[in-house]
């Protein structure tokens, strides 16, 4: 964190509910005095009521940047003067930037922190599925549209939500189709869990799920068995790290990623835009947030 606050220091947060748990304040705050900048960021608990509210308020006071968390992502979308196209396709935003004139440019750099770790390999071709089909998806399936995949499978619980979520992907995911659980995993080349199951307490905070689902895995072992070995499983928590389902499917010889990268990207991504630098320090973002991690996990043992 800058080593001193002064009348200049601008403000930079993180607008959810809840929020204490957050990570970027410490993702933010490791790279803002390496760019020389008199910036803070910090964790601003906002209650749905009052969201229109805040946003007005920080824009009032120049803000210089704001990301956007659950339960806000789609809601947020309306309070901006303009949207990304991305945005609009992905019908959520997660990074809002001050416009010259006033308002804001609501985007998403969900789907670039997404993507940072897949682009080594080549998926034009592949095939895709996708456990869940909740607001993350949608930035999940953006993501794997960009990648040029072949075949992107959403498999969710609800068969109403499915049909929502392929209703509102048809006209940019033509190569997305939808199943109730238990789709056939044999043919998949990247498997991705945007569902919460196996997620820990994030940094002390309560758990948001049942604590004993903690160790669950949202694929049984039947399911597990028939991936391929060459099937990369990619689950967005990374608390646990790894979690249930990566040690299973490491167990199986699968290569495996985690979401911390995702995390740490998708902030790089939105400090660029801040900033309008092209080069931010990204490893010092990833090692501030893995030894908070480290030191969590520490405490809680």
């Amino acid at each position: 964190m800058a080593s001193e606050i002064t009348g200049r220091t601008a403000l930079l947060g993180v607008l959810g509910d809840p929020v204490r748990h957050s990570l970027s304040p410490t993702l933010h705050n490791a790279a803002i005095p390496e760019l020389g900048l008199e910036w803070i960021y910090l964790a601003l608990p906002t209650p749905a009521a009052q969201l229109t509210a805040v946003v007005q308020a920080l824009e009032a006071i120049g803000c210089r940047g704001l990301s956007v968390t659950i339960p806000h992502k789609q809601a947020v979308a309306a309070l901006c003067r303009e949207l990304s196209p991305l945005a609009q396709r992905v019908g959520a935003v997660n990074t809002l930037v001050p416009l010259e004139g006033g308002g804001w440019h609501g985007t998403n750099t969900d789907v670039e922190g997404f993507l940072a770790p897949l682009r080594q390999r080549q998926w034009q071709g592949k095939r895709a599925v996708v456990l869940g089909c909740g607001g993350s998806a949608r930035a999940v399936v953006a993501g794997l549209v960009e990648l040029n995949c072949d075949l992107i499978t959403v498999v969710g619980r609800r068969p109403d939500a499915l049909e929502a979520f392929a209703s509102s992907c048809h006209a940019w995911a033509p190569q997305l189709q939808t199943l109730c659980w238990g789709a056939e995993l044999n043919a998949a080349d990247l498997v991705v869990n945007t569902t919460p199951v196996g997620m820990a307490s994030p940094v002390g905070m309560a758990s948001p799920t049942n604590p004993a689902a903690v160790d669950q895995s949202p694929l049984s072992p039947a399911q597990l068995d028939q991936l391929q070995s060459s099937c990369l499983v990619y689950d967005l928590i990374y608390t646990p790290r790894p979690t249930a389902l990566l040690l299973q499917a490491a167990d199986r010889g699968c290569p495996t990623q985690d979401g911390l990268e995702m995390l740490v990207q998708q902030g790089a991504a939105a400090l660029r835009l801040w900033s309008g630098r092209s080069e931010v320090p990204v490893a010092s973002m990833r090692s501030a947030v893995e030894t908070s991690l480290d030191s969590s996990l520490r405490r809680l043992s």
